[in-house]
């Protein structure tokens, strides 16, 4: 799952060396924590939401077929 989110994400932002994306086990979820540089976070959730949201529906969908339930959180 980080490696999609990652991919993804690099290819969004400006700064992409100061992207961090880390995978944790929460319960039987696993989340998928996205750090980015404060100019950048308006690129990934984008406008109104929309970039995240598809993020994190590709993230859901590749989870369900292993399954496993899948967030992605963006700080």
């Amino acid at each position: 799952m980080r490696e999609l989110v990652e991919v993804v994400v690099r290819s969004l932002v400006d700064h992409p060396e100061r992207l961090t994306v880390t995978e944790t086990q929460r319960g039987s979820a696993i989340v998928v924590e996205v750090v980015c540089d404060p100019e950048d976070t308006g690129k990934v959730i984008g406008r109104q939401g929309r970039v995240i949201k598809a993020i994190r529906v590709l993230a859901r969908t590749l989870g369900l077929k292993a399954g496993r339930k899948v967030e992605v959180e963006v700080r």
